[in-house]
C-alpha cells in the first residue's frame, strides 16, 4: 500500500479504533482497549505488508501473527478493510454462535488468519515458526542470483505475550538463529487486566532482548514516522527486530484512554459516541467507513495480486528450473517414495531405536522433513544422520525449550513446504501440552514424538514415569496417540500417519521390546486395534498396548490351559480405534466375551470396552524396570491373575514357572 499523509492515516486509525469498539459493544463482550492502541501501527504496517487479499494461500506472502488473539476488534477489522472474505456482516456478527468473527481467531475458520494463537504467549513462538520454516525453505531454492523465498514474519504481541515464558523460549531460539526476517512489533502499553504491569513486572525489555540477540528500536506507537522508519529499518537488519512501541490502551476512547478498564469490556455507548463526535466521525453511526479509507485500505488488493503475479513469473522462468524443481518437491511430497525399513528379521528392538530408523528413511525421501527434539536427540534417537543442522540441515536444536518447541513446529506445519516433528521424553509432554492442543484443534500434521514411554524409564522414578499422559491426550479431540508394540507396528502407525491432516504422538519405548510376527486374524493397526491372536470359543478378550502385548500374549497361553480361551487386541491407537464403526469394533472385541485392559499407565480411558483395567494407580517408584514391572503386576503372572479374578476362575499356578516372571 503506498505511503499515506499522516491526516488519513489519522483517519484510517480511528477507523479501526470505532469498528473495533462498535463490534465489542455490539456483542458486549470482547477487548477493545488493545486494538484501539494499536490502530496507528496496523496502519502504517500495512503499507509495508505484502500479502494478497484474492489468494491468502500464495507461499511467499509476508505472515502477520496477532500474538494477543483476544484482540480480534483488530485484526478483523483489518482483513475486512484490507479485502479478505471477512465482510462487514461478519463484524456485526463478532463472537457470536457459528460467525466467521469468533472471539479468538481461528486458522482455517476466517479467511486471512494464519495460525491459531491460542493463550497469550504461543503466537510469538508460531511467528519464529514461520521465520524458520521460511529460513530453511530459502535455503533450499535460494541462489545467489535470485531469491524465491524474501518475505518477512510478522508479529504483533503486547505486555501479557512477553511475560509468559513461552516467549523467552521462542526468541532465545530466534536470537541465536539470527532469524533476520522476523520482525515483532511489541505495543507497550504497560496495562494488564489487574492494572498497571508494575504491580507484577519491572524487567528492562530492550536489554533482556539486546541480550538475546536482537535488534532493538523504541519507538512512540502513535507517531507515524517513528512507525514507518522503524519498520523500514527492521526490515533491512541482519537479526531479529523487535520494535517497542509505546502505545495508550484505549487510545481515542474520551475518558478512558490508559485505563485497564478498556482492555476487556465495553467502552459503553456514551463514551464511543463522545468519541467518534471528538474525532469528526458520525456520532450515530456503528461500523462506518469512510470512502477514502476504504479506498486506501484495499489497495493490497491490486497490490497483492501485482506481488504474486511477479512472484509466479519470476517461478516459472527457464533460468531458475534447478531451484523450481526443488521448490516443487517441498511443495509436493511423494510419501509414496519413502523406503520404510523392514524389521522382520530383528528379534527386539526399542520403539525408539525402531522409530529413529523411520525418521531417517522419511527425511531421505522428503525434502521438507525436518525436526529436532528440546536437548534429547541421542536419548530420543531422532538424529536425522547426513543431513546437517538447522536452517542449512533438516536437524533443529532446541534446546530446553519444549513449550515453544510444539509451538514452533505448528506454524512450522502450517508454512507449506515443511513436515516438521518434535521430540522429548513423554513425562516431559506437560510443558508442551497447550500447543498440542492447538494442534489437535485446528488439524494441523504436527508429529510429538515421545520416548521413555512408563514405568519402564525405571531408575529415574516417578518425577519421570509419565503415567497420568497417555489418559490426557487421549481425551484431547482431534489428536492421535500412538503407542506400538513393536517395530513393525511403529512402521504401520508412520505410514498412517503421514496420510491424516491431523497432530500425532509417538510413546516409544526406552527398553527393547520383542518384535511379535502375528498372524492378523482381523483388522490393521491402521484402524487403531486389531486382533493379533484369535482363539476358538474365546470367552475373554484382552487389550494391550505396547511394551504390555508381549506379556499378554503369553499369559493368553496359560489362560488357555486353564480353560480360558482369550482372544487378544493390540490397541497401538485407541483414537483411531474408537472412530471405527460398530461392525469392525465387534469384530476385533468380541461382544459375547468379557475384557480386560493391560496398560501401564492410569487406562481409565479402556473402560470404554473393558470389564476390568490393570493400570497404574500410583506415579510409580525408582527400580530398575524389570522390578517395576513385576510390582506392578504388569507381567505373564500379574496379568493371568488379574484375568482369572475377572473371569471367577481359580488363579491356578499351571506351568507359569517356566516362562518365569517375563
Amino acid at each position: 500500500m503506498p505511503k499515506n499523509d499522516n491526516t488519513l492515516r489519522k483517519k484510517m486509525a480511528d477507523t479501526i479504533r470505532f469498528l473495533a469498539a462498535d463490534m465489542v459493544q455490539k456483542a458486549n463482550s470482547g477487548h477493545p482497549g488493545a486494538p484501539m492502541g494499536l490502530a496507528d501501527i496496523a496502519v502504517v504496517l500495512s503499507e509495508h505488508l505484502r500479502h494478497n487479499p484474492a489468494n491468502p494461500q500464495w507461499l511467499n506472502r509476508d505472515r502477520l501473527v496477532f500474538s494477543g488473539g483476544h484482540g480480534t476488534g483488530l485484526i478483523y477489522s483489518l482483513l475486512h478493510l484490507w479485502g479478505y472474505d471477512v465482510t462487514m456482516e461478519d463484524l456485526k456478527n463478532f463472537r457470536q454462535l457459528d460467525s466467521r468473527t469468533p472471539g479468538h481467531p481461528e486458522y482455517g475458520h476466517t479467511d486471512g488468519i494464519e495460525i491459531t494463537t491460542g493463550p497469550l504467549g504461543q503466537g510469538i513462538a508460531n511467528a519464529v515458526g514461520f521465520a524458520m520454516a521460511a529460513a530453511y525453505t530459502a535455503g533450499q531454492v535460494n541462489s545467489d542470483t535470485c531469491d524465491l523465498i524474501d518475505h518477512k514474519t510478522y508479529c504483533l504481541v503486547g505486555d501479557g505475550d512477553l511475560e509468559e515464558g513461552i516467549s523467552y523460549e521462542a526468541c532465545s531460539l530466534a536470537g541465536h538463529l539470527g532469524l533476520k526476517d522476523l520482525i515483532v512489533m511489541y505495543d507497550s502499553n504497560r496495562i494488564t487486566i489487574e492494572g498497571d504491569t508494575s504491580v507484577a513486572w519491572s524487567e528492562d525489555v530492550a536489554k533482556r532482548f539486546e541480550a538475546q540477540n536482537w535488534n532493538v528500536l523504541q519507538i512512540d506507537g502513535h507517531d507515524y514516522e517513528a512507525i514507518d522508519a522503524a519498520l523500514t529499518e527492521a526490515k533491512r537488519a541482519d537479526k531479529p527486530t523487535i520494535v517497542i512501541a509505546n502505545t495508550t490502551i484505549g487510545k481515542g476512547a474520551i475518558g478512558l484512554e490508559g485505563s485497564h478498564e478498556t482492555h476487556g469490556a465495553p467502552l459503553g455507548a456514551d463514551v464511543i459516541k463522545t468519541s467518534k463526535k471528538a474525532a469528526g466521525f458520525p456520532e450515530e453511526e456503528s461500523f462506518y467507513v469512510p470512502d477514502d479509507v476504504l479506498a486506501a485500505f484495499r489497495c493490497a488488493v491490486e497490490e497483492g495480486d501485482l506481488y504474486e503475479r511477479e512472484w509466479k513469473h519470476l517461478h516459472k522462468e527457464a533460468p531458475l528450473a534447478e531451484q523450481n524443481a526443488a521448490l516443487d518437491r517441498l511443495l509436493s511430497p511423494d510419501i509414496s517414495a519413502i523406503d520404510y525399513p523392514d524389521f522382520s528379521d530383528v528379534k527386539e528392538a526399542a520403539t525408539r531405536d525402531s522409530n529413529g530408523q523411520i525418521l531417517n528413511a522419511i527425511a531421505k525421501a522428503l525434502p521438507g522433513f525436518v525436526g529436532g527434539s528440546a536437548d534429547l536427540s541421542p536419548s530420543n534417537k531422532t538424529t536425522l544422520k547426513g543431513f546437517g543442522d538447522f536452517p542449512s540441515g533438516k536437524n533443529i536444536h532446541f534446546g530446553i525449550r519444549e513449550h515453544s518447541m510444539a509451538a514452533i513446529t505448528n506454524a512450522m506445519a502450517l508454512y507449506g513446504t515443511v513436515i516438521p516433528f518434535n521430540a522429548t521424553f513423554f513425562v516431559f509432554s506437560d510443558y508442551l501440552k497447550p500447543a498440542v492442543r492447538i494442534a489437535a484443534l485446528t488439524k494441523i500434521q504436527n508429529f510429538f514424538i515421545w520416548t521413555h514411554d512408563s514405568i519402564g524409564v525405571g531408575e529415574d522414578g516417578p518425577t519421570h514415569e509419565p503415567v497420568e499422559q497417555i489418559s490426557q491426550f487421549r481425551a484431547m479431540p482431534g489428536f492421535y496417540l500412538w503407542r506400538p508394540a513393536d517395530a513393525t507396528e511403529n512402521v504401520e502407525a508412520w505410514k498412517t500417519a503421514l496420510t491424516m491432516q491431523a497432530p500425532h504422538g509417538f510413546v516409544l519405548s526406552r527398553q527393547k521390546l520383542k518384535t511379535l510376527k502375528p498372524t492378523r486374524d482381523f483388522g490393521e493397526p491402521s484402524r487403531g486395534a486389531y486382533i493379533v491372536k484369535k482363539r476358538e470359543g474365546a470367552v475373554l478378550t484382552i487389550m494391550a498396548s505396547g511394551s504390555e502385548l508381549m506379556p499378554s500374549l503369553q499369559a493368553g497361553c496359560f489362560l488357555e490351559e486353564m480353560g480360558i480361551a482369550a482372544n487378544i487386541v493390540s490397541v497401538p491407537c485407541l483414537d483411531l480405534f474408537n472412530e471405527q464403526d460398530e461392525a469392525y469394533k465387534s469384530a476385533v472385541i468380541d461382544p459375547a466375551t468379557k475384557v480386560l485392559a493391560v496398560e501401564a499407565a492410569t487406562a481409565t480411558e479402556y473402560y470404554r470396552y473393558a470389564d476390568d483395567v490393570l493400570g497404574m494407580e500410583s506415579f510409580g517408584a525408582s527400580a530398575p524396570a524389570g522390578e517395576l514391572f513385576k510390582r506392578y503386576g504388569f507381567t505373564i503372572k500379574g496379568i493371568k491373575k488379574r484375568a482369572a479374578a475377572l473371569m471367577g476362575v481359580e488363579n491356578k499356578s499351571v506351568t507359569i514357572e517356566k516362562l518365569g516372571e517375563a
